[in-house]
């Protein structure tokens, strides 16, 4: 049924599905291995011979080799209007060149039916994505960008394969530290009721001023710790004035997240405490808790370190807490991928969390079934000076601040090319935010996740090269080639049809009908610069179409129009992927 399968590569898999099942029908186990190829060759190549002769090697079977078995599937294929021919190549592998009609009357169907019936197909429904994460009373900076921005993506990426996606702040709002925050707080204003953001001022100033209290003062320290269980014990006065910090903090966060457009469902660690007794019950009485030096543990094959869940003092900690959230995202709401987006550093956390949640039969051994958990590592972000991003006075950077930076300079660039006498302020404003935080958010993704990067404005921000200004403009400029042409382009997906005569129209037409197997990539692989490299090279098949294909005034006008329509519509997908908000003139 080709109308409900998603990607090209799907639908070519299920063709080689068909001819594997006539080749070689006592094998029942093989996948067709499909895989995009040298344009020499193909667009795509089947590369199951050599593999399935090593299985049938010796079987009596009738094969005498690999490029047999090759030249068999290809006769086995069945007949459809995808494929335009066939080649063997090399030990049987399966060259397939694709039918430039059937591309152009699929690129049509969707600009007809729109760009969400090329959505790929998972076979999971619910997935949790846990990312952001701040710690209360500590500033949103640069380390939270990496974790709020790819953690978006990958949302925004599942959601468009229809997987319903829980995003999750598991924001530190729980701990030891809360006992010195509040006694400070009491201390600075014996009358809660008044206290304010103006009064507490900056947050990250009243923590480190508490902290001091606390290293420098005894009797503080003291208090400190005793507040800590009287707020765990649930006393109205210390509950209330908890709650306070934690809503100074929040509206300090938001103004991160409605700069970025990033939606999040706070679920911090006080939400899991109430659950950690009985978790660690069923993990005592499973045998996986033991004692060790005072403190109670799970050990862990191949780690040097046990997993600590209750400390010598008794108090629980983030191995406790995360053990009850993962127990709490599977058995209450039923997650079947549950993602963690957090800096490498954390990484064997939690490969010990995983695999204590493996030996307690929350999660298959296997990590090719669901539920399945993973964790998304991502390298830290640098200042040019190689070393970690931080202010002139070593601080490190104020994400508010760093985004407003890259909007006040995209606006100044916009000025000094004449758009404030051209545009209206709010088309300025609006186009500054969108290339500003748009910069920042491509700079990051463009990346494999687990390097490090160096946060750059002045090369995240040029107009050339790999950046989103460029992509963003180069947007805006087939938006100004379909404007200049007068027609209407919802007429004209009714009226017009798509010919790909010229080469360059089909290397960018076939470019455009891999984007489901793209985003699927992407998402399996969890790995948004997939998708930003796709971009990328669209927009580089566009100008080399645009440079050899006139458009307005050729014979070809109507039909070049919709190719034009089609890519823009692709690049607007891939932009809301990425979290960017398309520009539509510069």
């Amino acid at each position: 049924d080709e109308e409900n399968v998603g990607s090209l590569k799907q639908h070519l898999a299920k063709l080689f599905e068909a001819s594997l099942r006539a080749t070689v029908p006592d094998e029942l186990d093989v996948e067709p291995l499909i895989a995009a190829c040298n344009p020499r060759f193909g667009d795509y190549q089947c590369n199951n011979a050599m593999s399935l002769w090593t299985k049938i090697k010796g079987k009596g079977s009738e094969f005498t080799g690999p490029q047999p078995i090759g030249k068999a599937i290809m006769k086995n294929l069945p007949e459809s209007e995808m494929i335009e021919s066939c080649s063997i190549a090399g030990p049987g592998f399966v060259n397939v060149v694709l039918s430039k009609q059937w591309i152009a009357k699929s690129i049509q169907k969707m600009l007809t039916n729109g760009i969400e019936t090329w959505s790929p197909k998972f076979p999971f429904k619910r997935a949790v994505v846990d990312f952001s994460s701040p710690n209360i009373a500590k500033e949103m900076h640069v380390g939270h960008l990496r974790s709020t921005i790819i953690g978006d993506t990958l949302s925004r990426m599942l959601e468009f394969s229809n997987v319903e996606v829980l995003r999750r702040n598991h924001v530190g709002d729980w701990g030891t530290q809360f006992g010195m925050l509040i006694e400070y707080l009491f201390e600075k204003f014996p009358n809660l009721e008044v206290v304010s953001d103006q009064a507490i001022g900056d947050l990250e100033a009243f923590y480190k001023a508490s902290k001091q209290r606390f290293d420098s003062d005894p009797g503080f320290k003291e208090r400190a710790q005793k507040a800590v269980v009287s707020l765990q014990g649930g006393e109205e006065k210390y509950r209330k004035a908890w709650a306070q910090i934690c809503e100074i903090s929040r509206r300090g966060y938001e103004r991160v997240y409605q700069r970025l457009g990033i939606k999040l469902e706070e679920k911090g660690e006080s939400f899991y405490n109430p659950y950690i007794p009985g978790v660690l019950e069923e993990l005592d009485k499973k045998g996986l808790i033991e004692e060790s030096e005072g403190a109670r543990v799970i050990f862990i094959e191949g780690k040097n370190i046990p997993f600590i869940v209750v400390k010598k003092d008794g108090g629980f900690n983030y191995a406790s807490t995360d053990l009850s959230a993962l127990w709490y995202r599977l058995n209450e709401e039923k997650a079947e991928w549950i993602i963690y987006v957090t800096d490498v550093g954390q990484r064997e956390h939690f490969e010990m969390l995983f695999t204590a949640a493996k030996k307690a039969g929350w999660l298959p051994a296997s990590d090719n079934i669901y539920p399945k958990t993973s964790h998304v590592g991502f390298g830290l972000v640098l200042g040019e000076d190689g070393k970690r991003f931080r202010t002139r006075s070593t601080e490190v950077v104020r994400l508010v601040d760093l985004l407003d930076e890259a909007k006040s300079r995209c606006k100044a660039a916009l000025v000094e090319r004449g758009k404030a006498v051209e545009w209206t302020e709010e088309e300025l404003e609006q186009t500054a935010e969108a290339v500003g935080y748009g910069a920042v958010k491509y700079a990051d993704l463009k990346n494999n996740r687990s390097t490090n990067y160096t946060f750059n404005f002045d090369q995240m921000l040029n107009d050339k090269g790999n950046t989103a200004v460029y992509l963003l403009y180069a947007h805006a400029r087939i938006c100004s080639i379909i404007r200049k042409s007068g027609k209407d382009t919802e007429e004209l997906k009714k009226t017009a049809t798509l010919v790909l005569g010229h080469p360059d129209e089909r290397v960018l037409g076939l470019h455009l009908l891999q984007f489901p197997e793209i985003v699927e990539e992407a998402c399996i692989n969890l790995l948004p610069n997939v998708l930003c490299e796709y971009l990328y090279n669209l927009s580089e098949y566009f100008t080399r179409f645009y440079s050899n294909c006139q458009v307005v005034g050729s014979a070809e006008e109507t039909s070049r129009l919709l190719l034009c329509e089609a890519t823009a519509v692709v690049m607007r997908k891939s932009f809301h992927l990425l979290g960017i908000v398309p520009v539509y003139k510069i």
